[in-house]
């Protein structure tokens, strides 16, 4: 595990590789958003996008998706993948937040996981991006594989025991804007299947780059 001046240099090298840490999904309203991540559950952000638009203009009102057929919705959302289940807990999530919230997408976990279909990882995404939260902690598949191999994690795949211990080590202020980084870093460096090592700037504080460049006994 890192010590404090380590995990700031992360943060810090971090910023100035990716300046702009802004989530890849494409919104203009909150609950668009929230639909948003739950559609991205096993699918690209890029499909994602690609569906939305369409989606959201023939639904342009919360009132309108809490009206929606369910089999409507999924037609268009079909290409994501789980379009039953999804559709489903738009139209259901659509009258919730209308019943119990006076259609506004709630600022508490608690509330949000309340909402179908919503989890941990969805509810910390609406409080970072929309509330700004200090301390939320996204841990998609990019940040938990990242910071396993960093060495700011111990490695677990269990995506609570990552937030818990993320929010131990990184300053509240910087933990969300870390987690879109770490997507971002997935994405172009430390790509799952090739990680381009040899071009990472982050290779002086990676656990798993010392322990890979060690030769052999």
């Amino acid at each position: 595990m890192k010590d404090h001046q380590e995990v700031l240099a992360i943060v810090e090298e971090l910023k100035a590789l990716y300046p702009t840490s802004l989530c890849s999904l494409e919104y203009e309203k909150d609950y668009e958003l929230l639909f948003s991540v739950r559609l991205a559950a096993q699918c690209t952000d890029e499909r994602v996008n690609m569906v939305t638009p369409a989606l959201f203009a023939r639904f342009p009102t919360l009132e309108a998706l809490a009206q929606a057929d369910v089999g409507e919705v999924e037609e268009y959302i079909h290409s994501t993948g789980f379009f039953r289940a999804k559709a489903r807990d738009i139209v259901l999530a659509s009258q919730m937040l209308l019943r119990e919230y006076g259609g506004r997408v709630p600022d508490t976990m608690e509330e949000l996981l309340k909402l179908p279909g919503v989890g941990r990882k969805t509810a910390n995404l609406i409080l970072g991006d929309v509330y700004h939260t200090p301390g939320v902690v996204v841990a998609d598949t990019h940040c938990i594989r990242i910071t396993g191999l960093l060495g700011l994690t111990d490695g677990t795949k269990d995506p609570a025991k990552v937030e818990q211990q993320l929010r131990s080590v990184l300053p509240p202020e910087e933990s969300n804007d870390f987690c879109h980084r770490m997507v971002l870093h997935g994405r172009a460096v430390c790509i799952a299947r090739r990680p381009q090592c040899a071009s990472c700037t982050l290779r002086p504080w990676c656990d798993h780059f010392r322990a890979s460049s060690q030769p052999e006994q």
